[in-house]
């Protein structure tokens, strides 16, 4: 039965990929492929292997399972595996939909003009370089996916064209990605690297800040000789002194809230949902306090509730069905399988977490992570040594070779309606030179 599992996920990922050839949108296809992975989990019938399996073991040992029949117990585990994952994932959900409401909140009371007309250059390629930069190092404070939103809403305000401005929500991706690998609250490999006690904050920004650079530095050169022109103007918003007031305030408490959340959740040590989820409410607050002497038709334009409503609730669900469907191959071990068959194959652990984040870009980044967080003991490599540090690169910045490859990639996949394959024929190829160089950087470092 595994077998068939992982063929429907190919056929899923195929699908997804050929969306617009098949005229199928992929939040269909997605949301199809994850449920039916569970369900064909949950009826397999469970083999020897399985049943040895560590994993397996260790729910079973539970006590209120004596006597009763292993297809019982087995039940048992799936349905506790999915609740597992479904809270997992749900996190992700909730906080995507926090950040994306903060963003539209900003957005609609014209918050972005206060930076967008700082951003005088009409040169593209000067354009280019600004945007990337600001994207790396912002992605390091705040984390790939919420920098990947705010500056894609900030891209759409300066440039109109649709072909450039795709170009530049990739090239975003790249640099969200490499920005959050070398700090530990960028992205949520290296934050599970930290937490598990396999990096410390120092040590990472130390060893993985120049070969992040790299990462990024070679495509925004490679890119910069085959851009040419100028940047038409920008949209031209009405300006008024309420528009002005409200504007600044909601910027400023806005991006707030979205710095607060990593100091929220190093103080806390609650999940990251949680403070995107209060700075939401806190900025909402602030949004029904600005402008009173406007009436109930006026102040609907700069409500959180309109903000909502212009989310985009097929991405959300795309990510939703991605991240079910990788579920049910973590939760079966095919994965944990996978990373041993790699061990056993190859030997060689540099060319193994090299080739895990190339798989990266294709599963998600997290359960590929944690296999190796499983085959390899902190007690054989302790803290801060190489072969974590080199995974949490690997793992970061992998994800950017498919649009589908990162929580960042899914989000402004959904935002601008890019398309799988205009990805792939556009910015595989710079993400994979970057990826390359700054591997290669790494290595000579150590």
């Amino acid at each position: 039965m595994e077998i068939y599992i992982i063929i429907i996920f190919v056929f899923g990922y195929l699908a997804i990929a050929l969306e617009h050839s098949l005229k199928i949108n992929k939040t269909a296809t997605a949301l199809v492929t994850g449920v039916l992975c569970w369900t064909l989990f949950a009826l397999k019938v469970p083999n020897s292997s399985f049943l040895e399996s560590h994993h397996f073991i260790e729910f079973s040992r539970n006590i209120k399972f004596e006597g009763l029949p292993i297809s019982d117990i087995y039940h048992s585990f799936i349905n506790s595996e999915l609740s597992h994952n479904l809270s997992q994932i749900a996190s992700i959900i909730f906080f995507l939909i926090g950040a994306m409401t903060i963003v539209e909140l900003i957005d609609a009371h014209q918050g972005f003009r206060f930076i967008t007309e700082r951003i005088r250059t009409k040169d593209i390629r000067q354009m280019l370089w600004i945007i990337c930069w600001v994207t790396f190092f912002l992605s390091a404070i705040l984390d790939n996916l919420t920098t990947a939103i705010v500056m894609v809403s900030l891209v759409r305000k300066l440039i109109q064209d649709r072909e450039r401005r795709l170009l530049f929500a990739g090239m975003i991706i790249i640099a969200a990605n490499a920005g959050g690998a070398w700090s530990p609250i960028g992205d949520i490999t290296t934050t599970m690297l930290w937490i598990g006690g396999q990096i410390s904050p120092v040590a990472i920004i130390k060893s993985l800040l120049i070969p992040s650079i790299v990462s990024l530095l070679v495509p925004v050169i490679f890119l910069s000789f085959t851009l040419k022109g100028t940047i038409s103007n920008s949209e031209v918003t009405e300006k008024n002194d309420s528009d002005s007031r409200g504007g600044k305030i909601m910027l400023l408490v806005g991006v707030g809230a979205l710095v607060f959340v990593p100091v929220f959740k190093t103080l806390t040590h609650l999940p990251p949902y949680v403070g995107i989820l209060l700075g939401l409410g806190v900025l909402w607050i602030v949004s029904e306090m600005i402008n009173p002497h406007l009436d109930e038709d006026e102040r609907k334009k700069y409500s959180a509730g309109n903000a909502l409503s212009r989310i985009d609730t097929c991405s959300v669900l795309f990510f939703f069905g991605i991240l079910l469907a990788v579920g049910a191959l973590e939760s079966m071990q095919t994965l944990h399988h996978f990373a041993e068959y790699l061990e056993h194959m190859i030997g060689d652990k540099k060319v193994i977490i090299t080739l895990i984040g190339v798989f990266s870009s294709i599963i998600d980044n997290v359960p590929l992570v944690a296999a190796c967080m499983g085959m390899y003991s902190v007690e054989a490599y302790p803290m801060d040594h190489m072969i974590w540090e080199y995974l949490a690169y690997c793992a970061g910045t992998g994800g950017s070779l498919l649009v589908i490859g990162s929580a960042a990639g899914v989000a402004v996949m959904g935002m601008e309606k890019m398309d799988f394959i205009w990805y792939f024929r556009k910015i595989t190829f710079l993400a994979l030179l970057g990826y390359a160089a700054g591997a290669a950087m790494f290595l000579i470092m150590n």
